[in-house]
């Protein structure tokens, strides 16, 4: 379970199931894979939805969970805990969105598919992280502090994206009731340490399948359901919900969405008659992130005084393309974004996927430059204090 919580082995993991789909898809089992993926389980004429919508519907409400209640401490007592701590990643974050988007728009513009922008404004904090770990050994702790801020506005962003964009026929009345389940989840959690705590965890387990029929059946997007509810959750205990979710989450729930977003034919065309989406996510993701990330993180910088101690270009540099490998909530929503478009969702899929390998690719040549230079800083350092002492 340790090697689930870890930041390097999960993201090896996501690597391996989103190419393991590629494989299947591709391979003679690939019609076996479609078929299974479209199978309808749950109550015939009652509730009924597909293996794959189980999945992005249903497991992945747990990766919410655990991202809102990372959500809920940074904005409390974490690293967004005050405006002055919060507006330097804030700007970098914003660079990091606006720029994909502006990319993306001048790649698609006068065609069908610019619905798609919100594609690569994504940061996936798991695989961010893992390639941070695995290639920065001897970086500073400012860097990854940064990158996590960001990656966690990143975060937020893509949930209103989801919760606005994404969203149609809303029946408000299944939706108020939401609340009201979401309400009673975050009182009933404030009674974990007294008497029947047996009694008090299954109620929150059933308020909890509840607000989740009624947020999917009201028209809002499922994974919307974690998120509220890992916002009002009650610190403490969410934290070590949180902590026993984990290695589930990171072994199993985003593996299998992986691998099922990654259950794309990849199309015998020539790159020519590739859907404009494809070519706008693929150079987005890379490129707009680490122009996005680094020139607005720059200016922030200079713009906001006694926000923490200031990053050299360099690692600026180093967090944007880390800020590029979108993987996660950036399949989610090429999967939202076109719906009713198979042909070009699965093109954007592949997008996400090309632009995410090439952001891991730049992401893991610039942090292990940055790495070795600090670690030549402090070998430098300490072959001088050892000569002062000799």
């Amino acid at each position: 379970m340790s090697l689930l919580r870890s930041d390097r082995f999960p993201a090896i993991v996501l690597l391996a199931a989103a190419a393991l789909g590629l494989i299947i898809a591709n391979s003679a089992a690939g019609a076996f894979a479609q078929d299974v993926q479209h199978a309808y389980i749950g109550i015939p004429g009652v509730f009924e939805l597909s293996v794959g919508h189980w999945i992005a519907d249903g497991l992945l409400v747990l990766f919410f969970f655990v991202v809102a209640v990372e959500l809920q401490y940074e904005l409390t007592k974490g690293q967004l805990a005050s405006a002055r701590k919060a507006l330097q990643p804030a700007i970098a974050a914003a660079g990091g969105v606006i720029v994909p988007i502006i990319i993306f728009l001048i790649f698609t513009a006068g065609s069908d598919v610019t619905s798609g922008w919100p594609i690569p404004t994504a940061t996936d904090i798991a695989f961010a992280l893992g390639v941070l770990a695995i290639f920065g050994r001897g970086l500073p702790s400012g860097v990854r502090i940064f990158l996590l801020a960001l990656a966690i506005l990143d975060d937020i962003v893509g949930i209103v994206f989801i919760a606005v964009l994404f969203t149609s026929d809303v029946n408000y009345g299944l939706l108020a009731l939401s609340v009201v389940t979401v309400a009673a989840f975050g009182f009933v959690s404030r009674r974990l340490d007294g008497r029947a705590r047996g009694a008090v965890i299954a109620l929150m387990i059933v308020l909890a399948i509840a607000t989740w029929v009624l947020v999917y059946l009201s028209g809002v997007h499922a994974t919307i359901a974690g998120v509220a509810l890992g916002l009002v959750m009650a610190q403490q205990p969410a934290l070590r919900v949180r902590h026993e979710m984990e290695p589930w989450v990171n072994g199993i729930v985003l593996p299998l969405f992986a691998l099922s977003s990654a259950l794309v034919i990849i199309p015998n065309v020539p790159l020519s008659e590739l859907s404009p989406a494809f070519w706008g996510i693929l150079v987005a993701l890379p490129v707009g992130k680490i122009l996005g990330i680094m020139v607005f993180g720059w200016i922030s910088q200079r713009v906001v005084k006694g926000g923490g101690k200031r990053l050299p270009i360099g690692d600026l540099l180093a967090a944007g393309a880390l800020g590029g490998i979108g993987f996660t909530v950036s399949l989610l929503l090429s999967e939202l974004a076109f719906a009713t478009n198979e042909e070009v969702r699965d093109e954007a899929t592949l997008g996400v996927l090309g632009g995410s390998g090439i952001a891991v690719i730049l992401a893991a040549v610039i942090v292990s430059w940055r790495a070795r230079y600090y670690r030549r800083i402090a070998a430098s350092e300490g072959a001088a204090e050892s000569a002062a002492t000799a």
